[in-house]
């Protein structure tokens, strides 16, 4: 199995039981634009620092999966353009062969958990896609957290998922499923879907015990800051013309979630660009109180 590359700073948290909240450089790398990525990559790490926690952005570089990058790293991440996106199944081969590539929710996920963190803030979890009877198209996210004891923070699901498929999933696989200061599960740009959740919490002390109590991968589902979700009229726009070029253009896989998203942040004209901002800093603050919280509710 590959060694890790852990920062110092991660490595003296994780070895001082001191909070260490994992981050994912997929959102960097083919998430947002330059430079506005370089820009939400150090808004991150910063929020996470303010809470009282450390930051570990990952990323497999030249074959050696990083658990925290320096700021040339940060930058080769934002800016190199070549990076591969890398889920679960594509870490072996890309450390094998050498390659450079970015961490999804799935990959990111399963590389905490081998350095020993316990909490990942991201934007959005994968999912069940859209007619995925036909074609089977679901997202290893759904495995990872339901076989890794990693607390993820997210804003829900892209609406252009099968959203009630998704959480049968969750269900099916024992999957703790909890609201963070809401009772229905956030749908990405929207604070709310037609879904409920099965829990609840209001504090990071309350989140922090019920992953304590449950010892296994958990959602702590945030919905994105009420002043940056985007107006439901074009979001349901967007959505529709998303699908449209999808289907016309026959994007499957992997391919899904770029295209879309490109298609939201262009015809928005930097709406979604801002809502995916502050959604997932929103994530990485909660997170991090979360951490902080954790640290106290197991080394108490």
């Amino acid at each position: 199995m590959t060694t890790l590359h852990i920062a110092e700073e991660v490595a003296a948290a994780l070895a001082g039981n001191r909070p260490v909240v994992a981050l994912e450089s997929t959102i960097l790398s083919h998430g947002l634009p330059a430079p506005r990525n370089l820009a939400v990559a150090a808004r991150l790490e910063k929020v996470v620092r303010e809470a009282g926690a450390v930051p570990a952005t990952i990323a497999v570089l030249d074959g050696v999966p990083h658990i925290g990058l320096s700021e040339a790293q940060l930058d080769r991440v934002c800016n190199a353009g070549d990076l591969v996106k890398l889920s679960l199944r594509d870490l072996g081969p890309a450390c094998a062969l050498g390659r450079s590539g970015a961490t999804t929710v799935a990959s990111t996920t399963a590389l905490a958990h081998r350095a020993g963190i316990r909490v990942f803030a991201t934007g959005g979890l994968g999912g069940v896609h859209r007619g995925a009877r036909e074609t089977w198209d679901v997202s290893a996210d759904l495995d990872v957290v339901a076989t890794t004891p990693v607390l993820i923070v997210c804003s829900g699901v892209k609406s252009i998922l099968d959203m009630g498929a998704t959480l049968e999933v969750l269900e099916t696989r024992s999957v703790p499923v909890v609201g963070y200061q809401t009772s229905r599960f956030p749908a990405f740009y929207r604070r709310e879907s037609d879904f409920e959740v099965p829990w609840r919490v209001e504090t990071p002390a309350q989140a922090a015990a019920v992953f304590a109590a449950g010892g296994r991968g958990m959602l702590l589902a945030n919905p994105i800051p009420a002043p940056f979700e985007m107006d439901s009229a074009l979001h349901d726009r967007l959505l529709a013309e998303g699908l449209r070029k999808l289907a016309d253009q026959d994007v499957r896989g992997k391919d899904v979630t770029p295209v879309l998203l490109e298609h939201f942040h262009t015809a928005s004209e930097g709406v979604s660009l801002d809502a995916n901002e502050e959604l997932v800093v929103h994530n990485a603050s909660v997170a991090s109180q979360v951490a902080v919280s954790l640290v106290g509710e197991l080394f108490r």
